[in-house]
């Protein structure tokens, strides 16, 4: 029996330092790769989702993804402004990428301090 909670204890240290290492990546990717990062973290989250079922690393798991599929959105939908009209008024908008960019890096980051923390994701 003390194997097992070694192996468990193990495992979700494992977990602890994949997220952290995921999170790492999600804040890294706007900042210096254009969010193409972004993709390798999102790959890793979700091959270790299930491995993480049922621990607080599971919450973390699924609010980077939920992240980054919003943000995805968002970023979208401002696109769509620009592409749509004229020229003159593109650079005016061009500013309107930025906020869905500055809320994925404000959730990567919430996530980040409450998984140093040792804490679950709001559902």
């Amino acid at each position: 029996m003390t194997e097992i909670e070694v192996v468990d204890a193990t495992s979700e240290d494992g977990l602890r330092k994949i997220t952290l290492f995921d999170y790492g990546l999600h804040i890294a990717s706007p900042l210096i790769s254009v969010m193409m990062l972004t993709i390798i973290a999102l790959i890793i989250n979700y091959v270790k989702r299930d491995d993480a079922r049922g621990t607080v690393w599971e919450s973390h798991m699924n609010w980077m993804i939920s992240t980054c599929w919003w943000t995805l959105f968002w970023i979208i939908v401002t696109l769509l402004p620009i592409v749509l009209l004229s020229v003159v008024t593109m650079g005016l908008l061009s500013f309107l990428f930025v906020i869905p960019v500055l809320w994925y890096l404000y959730r990567m980051i919430k996530g980040l301090l409450r998984a140093l923390d040792g804490r679950p994701m709001p559902q």
